[in-house]
């Protein structure tokens, strides 16, 4: 019967970790919600985030979270209203675009 080393299993599982850390998946399509807070688009890998009220942020920089953590209430408001007000404007476009096709 064959075992495994403790300090192999150790590092199998820090590495889980790391790599699920990296791959989070957080609200506004993984973009940095500090960004959005300040009209901007900025898209992220989510390997900086933070959880707020249960659901997932991603943030471009340690910088963009700790700013963003100072009221997150605050900021999250602004975050959701640009994020909202981008995807009507882009649904209007893109209406656009069609109806110019047809």
């Amino acid at each position: 019967m064959s075992t495994v080393p403790t300090p192999a299993l150790a590092f199998a599982f820090m590495l889980g970790v790391a790599t699920t850390a990296y791959g989070a998946t957080g609200e506004f399509g993984n973009m940095c919600s500090w960004g959005l807070a300040n009209h901007k688009d900025v898209k992220t890998d989510c390997s900086t985030n933070s959880e707020f009220r249960g659901r997932t942020y991603c943030f471009s920089s340690r910088e963009s979270q700790t700013n963003f953590m100072k009221d997150p209430s605050g900021n999250l408001a602004k975050a959701e209203s640009f994020y909202k007000s981008a995807k009507a404007s882009q649904t209007e476009r893109l209406q656009r675009l069609h109806s110019q096709l047809n």
